[in-house]
């Protein structure tokens, strides 16, 4: 699609000319100058840190600037809030969801739309919008039952209600599948059609190329280049981003070893009744192989995953085993003692304490620090977190410097960081990459597999088959809490894993597919 050329008469849709934001330490925007037409989709692209999320909170009002001109539609204007933008017409999707977790999804929804809708009225819309876009999402579930691809839907649509002018999506695929890609890609297009401009920030860089008709590229807070997306390939953009392309991974088939986790016949009754049942779960995890998971959010990965760490303990204890120890009832310290490391989908909050350093952050979940009686070590603390930021290339003011600090992709990489530097036994981490830009992908992909060439056993639950295929030996599907059988990675399409998200696997050794046992209940 090409991008809609205004008349000589017709203004910019946004015009930004000298944007410098400041934060101590760092300077986050360096007189940043952007343009974007009405109609246009326009890509904002660099790497993590580089200054794109300050960047679009300005424009949206959330953050204000230290210097330079917003014009929008022609008129300066100086954009003081959130509420300010939204009456302008521009709406925004965040990376780090902006939702209220104890309210519903349309009361969440309500929250930002014109309060002379009623509830009733936005329930409504929010269905419609959810059907017409293939954007399934319940307007009565509340937000803490949600996955974070849930909550992505949510925020889209949110933003999508609003019928905006300027329409600014920061890693709005991050945790979609692709047939949730290519139906927003549809949605996109035609609004930029009907005269909406978008600005899209995303480290995808295919989608940026199918997408986008225009490109601004930023390193270190400053513009180093526009360009036509369309025109250039990956290994292009790459190098405009971040100086160089990403290394290729090295996978090796080997001969996986001993037993590390072994989950039977896992049934468990959802404890929200907007969670998803898990039925008779089989999965084994091997020393030296990488196992992922595929599926659509929201069809039992939260409920699994819970399970498997620790923070429900429900199971029966024989169900789950861990390095041959029956685990099902073992809290999450003492799966921890027996080699098991976690990485959550939600970076803050679960994954990390915002306000805490990120020194302090390497306690909840490594105790090398920790001297006789619970004194601790603070040195020690401050030289692991340090070595962490430096072999990960995270972005930071340093070891004292708190996690809400840090930019979406910079704390994945510490998070991630600090479970691959424990040297666990066994690993099971959700949407390792998600939000982190090309190179930090390309070497957390790395280090997962030097994991498992070193002998750890690694469970990756991913809603992103890219990153899925590049990594894993065997694939799972998870549908309506049922997990389909392995199939080795070589033996695997995108295709057949997109089919069996739906549910549609059979194997005569194996139970009936989700869809399947419907059928059948449906012919009773």
């Amino acid at each position: 699609m090409t991008s809609i050329q205004p008349a000589s008469d017709t203004p910019l849709r946004l015009q930004l000319t000298g944007i410098t934001k400041r934060y101590p330490g760092v300077v986050a925007n360096d007189g940043i100058s952007l343009s974007v037409q009405p109609g246009e989709i326009h890509a904002v692209l660099g790497e993590n840190g580089a200054g794109k999320s300050t960047l679009m909170k300005i424009i949206y009002g959330a953050v204000k600037p230290d210097a330079g001109e917003v014009i929008f539609d022609g008129q300066p204007t100086h954009i003081r809030n959130p509420q300010e933008a939204r009456a302008l017409g521009i709406a925004m999707v965040f990376q780090h969801f902006s939702l209220f977790e104890t309210a519903s999804v349309a009361e969440n929804v309500w929250l930002g739309l014109n309060k002379r809708l009623t509830l009733p009225e936005v329930t409504r819309q929010i269905t419609e919008v959810a059907s017409a876009y293939g954007l399934e999402v319940d307007p009565d579930r509340p937000v803490h039952t949600l996955g974070v691809g849930e909550m992505q839907r949510v925020e889209i649509i949110r933003a999508l209600l609003t019928r905006p002018r300027l329409l600014i999506l920061d890693e709005p695929t991050s945790v979609l599948t692709p047939q949730a890609v290519e139906k927003l890609f549809v949605t996109l297009r035609q609004l930029a059609a009907e005269g909406c401009s978008i600005l899209y920030i995303s480290h995808k860089l295919h989608e940026i190329r199918a997408l986008c008709t225009a490109c601004t590229v930023m390193r270190a807070g400053r513009v180093t280049g526009v360009c036509d997306p369309r025109q250039e390939s990956n290994a292009s953009l790459s190098r405009m981003m971040i100086g160089a392309e990403p290394p290729a991974l090295a996978h090796h088939e080997r001969t996986p070893g001993d037993l590390a986790l072994r989950v039977q016949g896992l049934d468990l009754k959802r404890e929200s009744p907007f969670g998803t049942d898990l039925a008779h779960i089989s999965l084994d995890v091997r020393a030296g192989e990488v196992v992922g998971i595929a599926g659509v959010s929201g069809n039992g990965q939260r409920e699994l995953l819970f399970a498997l760490s620790g923070e429900d303990q429900r199971a029966p204890a024989s169900s789950i085993s861990i390095l041959g120890q029956a685990a099902g009832k073992l809290p999450p310290g003492k799966r921890r003692a027996l080699g098991l490391h976690f990485v959550p989908e939600e970076r803050l909050g679960r994954g990390a304490v915002p306000e805490l350093p990120l020194a302090h952050n390497l306690l909840l979940t490594r105790r090398e620090a920790v001297g006789q009686f619970g004194w601790l070590r603070t040195g020690q603390l401050y030289k692991q977190a340090a070595g962490i930021i430096e072999r990960f290339k995270v972005k930071a003011a340093g070891p004292q410097a708190p996690a809400r600090s840090l930019s979406g992709g910079n704390l994945q990489k510490y998070i991630m960081g600090r479970e691959i530097d424990a040297k666990p036994r066994l690993l099971i981490v959700a949407q390792p990459t998600w939000g982190v830009d090309v190179g930090a992908a390309a070497q957390i992909r790395s280090e997962i597999l030097a994991l498992r060439d070193a002998g750890c056993a690694v469970l990756v639950v991913s809603e992103e088959l890219e990153e899925l295929f590049e990594i894993c030996d065997r694939l799972h599907v998870i549908a309506k809490g049922h997990l389909s059988p392995s199939i080795a990675r070589r033996d695997a399409t995108v295709e057949q894993i997109g089919e069996w998200m739906s549910g549609l696997w059979h194997d005569e050794a194996s139970a009936p597919s989700p869809v399947q046992q419907e059928g059948a209940h449906a012919a009773a």
